[in-house]
């Protein structure tokens, strides 16, 4: 279980994109632990909300089709989110893009079979460049 960090979401590929979607439905649902994702309940709910959307939007975007939202509508119920509010500011950091972009990596070179080179190539020439920005 892991949520992507949230400049590499347009760079998964489908396969982690609909994953995300499952880990975050067992959250709404049951509120999973697991060491990847305790540190979301350090935060506000907005900060998972302003993810989720994130998600979903990659998702509206790839012409993933969306069954339900009902969990997600029923964790955030009466939640009101400002404007511009950075998810997982602390946490999502330049390390944490790290370690996600070499979890890609492996997939990748292992051969996850809808990880195009095409995918990857996007994502190194992303990473590659902000990393030579920011790290």
């Amino acid at each position: 279980m892991r949520l992507w960090h949230t400049e590499l979401i347009p760079f998964i590929p489908k396969s982690q994109l609909l994953a995300q979607w499952r880990e975050l439905n067992s959250i709404f649902a049951k509120e999973d632990k697991h060491v990847l994702i305790n540190y979301i309940y350090e935060y506000p709910k907005e900060d998972l909300y302003i993810y989720t959307q994130i998600v979903l939007e990659e998702m509206r975007a790839r012409g993933i089709t969306i069954r339900t939202i009902d969990k997600m509508e029923r964790y955030f119920v009466d939640l009101h989110i400002p404007e511009n509010y950075p998810p997982y500011t602390h946490h999502h950091n330049d390390e944490y893009l790290t370690i996600c972009y070499y979890n890609l990596y492996e997939k990748y070179i292992r051969g996850q079979k809808d990880f195009t080179k095409e995918q990857f190539e996007a994502l190194h020439l992303y990473y590659s460049t902000k990393k030579g920005a920011a790290f």
